[in-house]
């Protein structure tokens, strides 16, 4: 069992002279719906409200046969209304609420978690990332983590503490994602290379940087790989992120080197693996570009 926690919300994007389109969102969400497709069994644990874009929360987990705990509560459905640029990127402006009840150490969809994800807003918006950062620290002895701090700069307010944040989430996890813009506002002062060897000595297995269309790259205690991102005609770039993450797990679980057990045998990653991996991933992500709003491809589709 695959198990993500975090925000799930709405992309309402606008750009040139066409109407506003709504898309089911949120990255967290991205990776469970990118896990469900690529054919792993997965449970998102996060929030929505009871209104009309949170009906589509819904029925976009059921469609993709994602599970989910917690739900429906009392406050509106988070919402990020986003201009795409010429090029299909998006700047967002967020209206979020995040929280999660607290759950039973023995939930199953934790207890019996292979793999936890987590990342974005959920692990730096409070009340709920304090709640996460818990239902991290209770996964990882039996559980491989992975994260991706996915940084939205125009929420946050104080940048020592982000900084803090995603440090600590780091240090808890096996796997980190993080692109090359997260890296560069984080630690403006130091080279992306720089900050992903701090974070490996600080923990994990593996810390891959994506660039966008220049591809990925990735380090691991036997070194470093790099892979090509494949050109595509770009629709835009929402879900791109998570669609490269998802397909990265899915690697790592065909490999069989998820689960606490395996995390010795992640940390001895050679770099031809590391290789194999990253390519895989960045192919999932293209066809997502190729195509509008965040919807990842199915195993099928990935060549």
């Amino acid at each position: 069992m695959l198990t993500v926690i975090g925000e799930a919300l709405v992309d309402v994007l606008s750009g040139g002279i066409s109407a506003p389109r709504t898309f089911v969102g949120g990255s967290p969400l991205n990776v469970a719906v990118g896990l469900a497709k690529l054919g792993h069994p997965v449970t998102f644990i996060g929030r929505w409200g009871d209104d009309e874009f949170g009906a589509k929360i819904l029925h976009a987990l059921e469609s993709n046969n994602v599970r989910h705990i917690c739900g429906p509560d009392d406050h509106p459905t988070s919402t990020a209304r986003g201009i795409l640029d010429p090029v299909g990127a998006a700047s967002y402006t967020f209206d979020v609420h995040w929280d999660l009840p607290e759950l039973p150490a023995g939930t199953p969809a934790l207890a019996d978690a292979q793999l936890v994800h987590t990342g974005s807003l959920a692990t730096l918006v409070e009340p709920g990332a304090g709640k996460v950062l818990r239902l991290i620290e209770a996964a990882r002895p039996h559980a491989t983590i992975t994260y991706d701090p996915n940084i939205r700069p125009s929420l946050i307010t104080d940048h020592g503490q982000a900084v803090a944040n995603v440090e600590r989430f780091v240090a808890l996890a096996d796997v980190v994602r993080a692109s090359d813009s997260d890296l560069e506002w984080l630690y403006p002062h130091r080279s992306v290379e720089e900050t992903a060897a701090a974070w490996l000595a600080s923990g994990p297995a593996m810390i891959v940087a994506t660039y966008g269309s220049a591809g990925p790259w990735g380090l691991v205690e036997a070194g470093t790989a790099s892979a090509k991102a494949p050109v595509v005609d770009v629709a835009d770039t929402v879900g791109a992120g998570d669609s490269f993450i998802s397909a990265m797990i899915s690697a790592l679980e065909v490999r069989g080197l998820l689960g606490s057990a395996r995390r010795e045998a992640l940390h001895q990653l050679d770099t031809a693996t590391l290789t194999e991996v990253l390519d895989y991933a960045a192919r999932a992500a293209a066809i997502t570009v190729s195509r509008p709003g965040a919807n990842p491809p199915t195993r099928n589709e990935i060549h």
